[in-house]
């Protein structure tokens, strides 16, 4: 083990895996409960279009394994943080409580500000492949 890491490490390491995991869960979601064209339905419905589901569910996924493996973990949150910006506004209306009709909006907005501390704080131990690219001095 390497002797130069810290708690801030290792908390950073649970942070990134926990988020990755979960936006692995939501791409999951659109694609075995909503399906993908279900998915692209209900984006047309709200006013994006509705093959942009595609995209954003292979971004979801990706970007959720690049996490959990540590693969440019800083700069994949940043890069993913627009996507759940969009579906907390799509659900602000919703109100709070993610078991609304609809779905709260307290879950993505939950999902932006774990990203960005994730991306402010660092990849964490044990991470496969790191860069400076995007990274606040």
């Amino acid at each position: 083990m390497d002797s130069n890491l810290n708690g801030a490490d290792y908390g950073a390491t649970l942070l990134r895996a926990s988020l990755g995991v979960m936006w692995i869960a939501h791409a999951m979601l659109k694609w075995l409960v909503f399906t993908l064209p279900g998915t692209a339905q209900f984006f047309a419905s709200v006013g994006f279009p509705g093959v942009l589901a595609y995209p954003v569910f292979a971004f979801e996924l990706l970007g959720g394994v690049a996490l959990v493996l540590g693969i440019y973990a800083r700069q994949v949150s940043l890069m993913l943080t627009p996507v759940m910006a969009g579906a907390a506004w799509v659900h602000f209306s919703n109100g709070w409580v993610h078991t609304s009709a609809g779905g709260g909006w307290e879950y993505p907005v939950f999902l932006v500000a774990a990203s960005l501390v994730l991306w402010l704080t660092g990849d964490g131990a044990f991470a496969l492949r790191r860069s400076r690219f995007l990274v606040p001095a």
